[in-house]
């Protein structure tokens, strides 16, 4: 006679990288305020104690999904909307007439005057400025 049951093999067990991604949707449901830091606390215990991966998922089984993750875009996004704004000051400008170009051309200058100034800023901070204490070195003799 034919059994209708599937053979099931031995459970999967369960990697450092999936604890840490259940431990961290715990913590996120503290942070939310789902679970009390009491129970979160016994549930990171229980992930962190776990060996087979069907011993993790029943930890998260009544939480919703993660939040959205809210980081900054980075700098090639913002350099992008930058340079479309100056691309369609500089294309409106044209349409206004000579005083609308020199405008907009000072406005790029004083764009690359400003970062220029800001980038001196952080070199001589981060430098340790004229005659200032090198934290590698001591003191800087003079030059």
């Amino acid at each position: 006679m034919d059994d209708p049951t599937p053979v099931q093999g031995p459970p999967m067990r369960a990697a450092d990288s999936d604890r840490a991604a259940t431990v961290h949707r715990l913590q996120d449901a503290v942070a939310r305020g789902m679970l009390t830091p009491d129970e979160g606390s016994d549930r990171m215990a229980a992930a962190f104690a776990a060996v087979h991966l069907r011993d993790l998922a029943p930890l998260t089984a009544d939480l919703p999904p993660l939040a959205p993750d809210r980081t900054a875009p980075g700098w090639r996004p913002l350099g992008l909307l930058a340079w479309e704004q100056v691309r369609a000051t500089v294309t409106t400008a044209r349409g206004g007439g000579p005083a609308a170009l020199r405008l907009a051309l000072l406005a790029v200058v004083a764009l690359v005057v400003l970062v220029a100034l800001g980038s001196m800023t952080l070199h001589a901070l981060f430098d340790g400025g004229p005659g200032g204490f090198d934290r590698w070195d001591g003191p800087r003799s003079p030059r």
